[in-house]
């Protein structure tokens, strides 16, 4: 492994175009890595990089069913970090991803390339909650990308966030909508609004998968990240109504009940397979199964590895919740 002084230069980045990925990119470049982004659009990746000199990262078009590309994005680099995902399929004959189809076959294919390429090095995106019985599909798979991971033969670390926050995140803006907008009149949650979750700053994630590359004694071991705070539901949109510029505060707070958000979410589900279409049902089946279990952790281990203090979440949303969209 390289020192942390000189580190390995060429580094691929899958998502690198996505909210993770700007910020896994910007701190690659100011730790003196060259990435190596795929990007589906390049002009998509471009516009995110906007204001960083073109010099100091190279764009790879391609995504991670185009072996050619994987292939070409991997060849020369000394390391990948794997950040594809998605949150709801898009099953219909437009799209046609589903999780298995992004998460397990994407990640088989990123680990043949890179194992093809002689990459010695991946860190590799999960999600906290990821097990071979989890309720829903989505974390089902993203553990199945995990066992590929670990049989990879790869030097490998594992990072398995909580809900990731940041201003350009789709998360914290789904959070405006709900606070600080007059449509939906109501701010929703599910069942009764009172499992956790431990928001975790989008620059602790880039950091930690960075800094990864770089300690040796990360290898071969899985994290799980979060904030040092958990909030059930409620308590999570109260936050947000305090500290989100121009909030509703006569917005009420309404469960939907289990049921109706399970038959809600799968409508949706079965509107895209059919028509590729969701008609404007924002939420999957999923996510209501996911709601419904808490998405904490202990942060001592991940804060021990990497010499880090996860960053607190309403100090960190009072000072960007005037840039959130």
């Amino acid at each position: 492994m390289a020192d942390p002084a000189t580190p390995s230069k060429r580094v691929l980045v899958t998502g690198a175009s996505g909210f993770v990925g700007r910020h896994v990119v910007r701190e690659l470049i100011a730790r003196g890595y060259h990435p190596v982004c795929l990007a589906r659009s390049a002009e998509k990746f471009l516009s995110a990089a906007a204001g960083v000199p073109p010099a100091l990262y190279s764009v790879v078009p391609g995504s991670l069913f185009d072996r050619e590309a994987l292939l070409r994005a991997a060849r020369n680099t000394d390391a990948v970090i794997h950040l594809v995902g998605i949150i709801i399929e898009k099953r219909g004959p437009i799209h046609r991803q589903s999780f298995r189809h992004v998460h397990v076959d994407g990640t088989r294919n990123i680990l043949n390339a890179a194992r093809e390429a002689g990459v010695p090095r991946i860190c590799h995106m999960s999600a906290l909650g990821s097990r071979p019985d989890a309720p829903s599909t989505y974390h089902c798979t993203k553990y199945e990308a995990e066992q590929l991971v670990r049989a990879s033969g790869l030097a490998w670390t594992i990072f398995r966030p909580s809900i990731i926050h940041g201003p350009d995140g789709e998360f914290m803006q789904l959070m405006k909508s709900f606070v600080a907008r007059p449509l939906p009149p109501v701010i929703p949650y599910f069942g009764k609004g009172e499992n956790k979750l431990q928001p975790v700053s989008v620059k602790d994630v880039a950091t930690c998968f960075v800094a990864a590359l770089s300690t040796e004694d990360t290898i071969g071991k899985s994290f799980d990240l979060g904030g040092p705070r958990a909030y059930n539901w409620k308590q999570l949109y109260e936050t947000c109504r305090r500290l989100i510029p121009r909030s509703c505060t006569c917005k009420p707070m309404v469960g939907v009940p289990l049921p109706v958000a399970r038959l809600i979410g799968a409508s949706g589900d079965m509107a895209d397979f059919i028509t590729g279409f969701r008609f404007g049902i924002p939420f999957n089946l999923g996510q209501v199964q996911m709601s419904q279990e808490d998405s904490t952790c202990d942060t001592t281990p991940v804060e021990q590895a990497f010499g880090v203090k996860l960053r607190d979440f309403e100090q960190e949303l009072s000072q960007y919740a005037g840039q959130i969209r």
